[in-house]
């Protein structure tokens, strides 16, 4: 039996749409957490004394905590049920987010940090499994289509209650508004949520999750901190050698274990393995253009911090109503034409948003931002239920996993890659300081900007592509797995 079958089962007691939202009340805090942090920085950086530098590692440690972790995660949720990972995570975040928000000085916020991204990627990695698990085959689009509007209303909050909260109130208070958003989750969560059953004779991995733990730490690493330390210098080389050892290690082992922490059978699956990469590459485009356009719109346009939020929601608010009606349309028509096109029309957005200059206004940035938004809409709904769908119901909480670490992964990569190509292009614009653009480095940022962007729209076409491959022989969607060790 499996939390699948339980949660099926349950559904007439309590409606699968309750479910999905009381899971959404919990999700929605992670990409709020991630987008509103990162507008107070600058606050942070003033009030603490610190360095940019070390500033840095505010988002950074939240992020290897994130993606380090998360494929534990979604092997103890298939072992002991999704509901009771879940709300220790809910439980955990809010008490770590009231250590951020009392922190005294820049270590203490940095250590509480990473407990808080300890804590959000057992949301982040069980969130989709819960939804999935409630909801029949014939609805899966939908609701993974709705469950992806709390990602984009995160992401379009985010923002906008940075702004607010820099503008009128101080930097810890970006921390104390995820308390009550947890206490609520948590307590309609611990009511609705089906609790599974455990499975008996399962343990866990402890070696695979060790060098998972070390390798997805490794390569985070290298290339959050590559500009900074050097691509080639020796501690990258070292950090990215010990990805790979460690990355290979992990491979050999779960290909020999009967209970592997990752399952390596999942990606026999030709639509899993396609999926996923494809997913990975989308968000590695995505984020390119939530790293470069605060940037533009603060040090090239001069927007205050609110103002730069305000034009940012362009993108996720039309994600928020495009996600529910592509997946509800993937349920009826397949997912590879609606994942291609929505890449297609994301690079069309990129590429446009290569062609601004120092005269944009906010709505010239504020209308290819939308595009760029119905492109991702159309896009993720479908591909997260593909993958969801191509495995037995007993993998749900890996396979959400993965897709969790795909999404934070593209994530980091996206944001080296297109941080990479304006420092190369624009080095005086990169030195470190916060100031207006002016003259010969208005000049040379815009260059770098433009192609940064077309590099993120070479990769939404990447994405596209390897979307439409996700196919077997004879043309049909690749099939799911049957069998495996459960």
């Amino acid at each position: 039996m499996n939390d699948d079958i339980t949660m099926t089962e349950k559904s007439h007691h309590t409606s699968k749409w309750i479910i999905l939202a009381a899971v959404m009340t919990g999700v929605i805090m992670g990409p709020i957490d991630g987008s509103i942090v990162n507008v107070v920085l600058p606050a942070i950086a003033r009030d603490l004394r610190c360095d940019y530098s070390v500033v840095q590692w505010i988002p950074t440690i939240y992020l290897l905590a994130v993606c380090s972790f998360i494929l534990a995660y979604g092997r103890l949720g298939d072992m002991l049920g999704y509901k009771k990972i879940f709300l220790i995570g809910l439980i955990s975040f809010a008490i770590a987010s009231l250590l951020c928000g009392f922190s005294q000085n820049i270590w203490m916020l940095i250590v509480f940090r990473a407990i808080q991204g300890l804590a959000v990627s057992m949301q982040m990695a069980l969130g989709l499994a819960i939804v999935t698990s409630a909801f029949p085959v014939h609805e899966r689009g939908k609701a993974v289509g709705i469950y992806g509007t709390a990602i984009a209303a995160g992401l379009m909050l985010g923002p906008v209650l940075g702004g607010v909260i820099a503008e009128y109130l101080n930097w810890h208070y970006v921390f104390f508004i995820n308390v009550p958003i947890a206490v609520v989750a948590f307590t309609w969560g611990a009511r609705v949520i089906p609790s599974g059953v455990r499975k008996p004779g399962q343990r866990l991995d402890f070696y695979g999750a060790v060098m998972a733990f070390i390798f997805l730490f490794s390569i985070v690493l290298y290339v959050n901190r590559g500009r900074d330390w050097g691509w080639f210098s020796s501690e990258c080389i070292i950090v990215l050698l010990i990805a790979i050892i460690f990355g290979v290690a992990f491979i050999i082992t779960e290909r020999r274990l009967a209970q592997p922490m990752l399952n390596l059978s999942m990606f026999r699956s030709r639509r899993f393995s396609f999926a996923c990469l494809s997913a990975l590459i989308s968000f590695m485009a995505l984020y390119t253009l939530v790293f470069l356009t605060p940037w533009y719109l603060a040090d090239g346009l001069g927007y205050s911090v609110l103002g730069v939020g305000l034009v940012m929601i362009a993108s996720p608010i039309v994600t928020f109503f495009i996600g529910p009606i592509s997946g509800t349309l993937s349920d009826r028509i397949g997912v590879r034409g609606l994942a291609f096109c929505g890449m297609v029309i994301n690079a069309v957005g990129l590429f446009m948003l290569s062609q601004l200059d120092a005269s944009a206004e906010s709505f010239d940035v504020g209308w290819r931002l939308a595009i760029c938004g119905l492109g991702s809409g159309m896009f993720m709904s479908p591909i997260n239920s593909a993958i969801m769908g191509s495995v037995p119901p007993w993998y749900h909480g890996s396979a959400s996993s993965i897709l969790a670490a795909m999404r934070n992964t593209g994530m980091a990569f996206g944001i080296a890659i297109a941080g990479a190509i304006v420092y190369n292009l624009a080095p005086a614009t990169t030195s470190g300081h916060i100031a207006l653009f002016t003259g010969n480095e208005l000049d040379e940022f815009l260059n770098g900007l433009h192609w940064a962007y077309i590099g993120g729209a070479a990769l939404a076409l990447t994405a596209g592509l390897i979307a439409l491959m996700a196919v077997v022989r004879n043309g049909t969607e690749a099939t799911d797995i049957s069998s495996g060790n459960q």
